[in-house]
């Protein structure tokens, strides 16, 4: 199975980057996933009256339609909030291409489909030039490799995160694998809590 991600990249070079910043902490009142694209990035998308900023990358043309982001160092730092990445998922964001990543970030969207392929400095300093004039970004999982224009570089990402990439995997999907011997595990149980009751 093969998987390619491709589109326009937007630069958004900022350092640091936490999950509030990314979804912040109004928007987690909802009990479902729904609605989560307006609160991504809300606070650098609008303004006070709830108009867009223009002055936002995402905001401009052609990035608006943008679906791969080229972020700073430590990008999802902060709280675990998964909405963060539900977001960006709803938002149409793809991957995130940057050169560190928060752990609970990186664990949260290798469990939603978010790809965050990680890269030196210096790729990602070209890589930014590069999203500055609109241009597509290939990433190709299964070689672990991103191209653009005259760009062609390898990225990092551990086996388990590319499986699940790939393949369209979770951690439900994973459980239910195992789903006769859960099973079995359960009638198990339900027999010895018969077998007590009946003491």
């Amino acid at each position: 199975m093969t998987k390619t991600i491709k589109g326009v990249a937007a630069p958004l070079p900022l350092a640091n980057v936490d999950t509030d910043v990314i979804m912040p902490k109004r928007f987690l009142i909802t009990i479902t996933r729904e609605g989560l694209a307006d609160g991504t990035f809300a606070d650098l998308r609008f303004d006070n009256a709830g108009g867009p900023r223009p002055d936002f990358i995402l905001n401009k043309t052609p990035w608006t339609k943008a679906n791969i982001l080229i972020v700073g160092d430590n990008f999802g730092c902060g709280s675990s909030r998964e909405h963060a990445v539900w977001g960006m998922r709803q938002l149409g964001i793809d991957a995130c291409i940057g050169t560190s990543f928060a752990g609970i970030f990186y664990d949260n969207a290798r469990k939603n489909g978010l790809a965050l392929p990680i890269i030196s400095p210096e790729t990602r300093d070209l890589l930014l030039q590069a999203a500055g004039n609109g241009t597509e970004i290939t990433i190709d999982l299964n070689g672990r490799r991103l191209t653009t224009g005259d760009i062609s570089a390898p990225f990092e990402m551990d086996d388990a995160t590319q499986t699940a990439l790939i393949q369209g995997r979770n951690d439900t999907l994973d459980t239910l694998e195992h789903a006769d011997a859960i099973r079995d595990y359960e009638a198990g149980l339900n027999s010895e809590m018969r077998v007590s009751v009946n003491k």
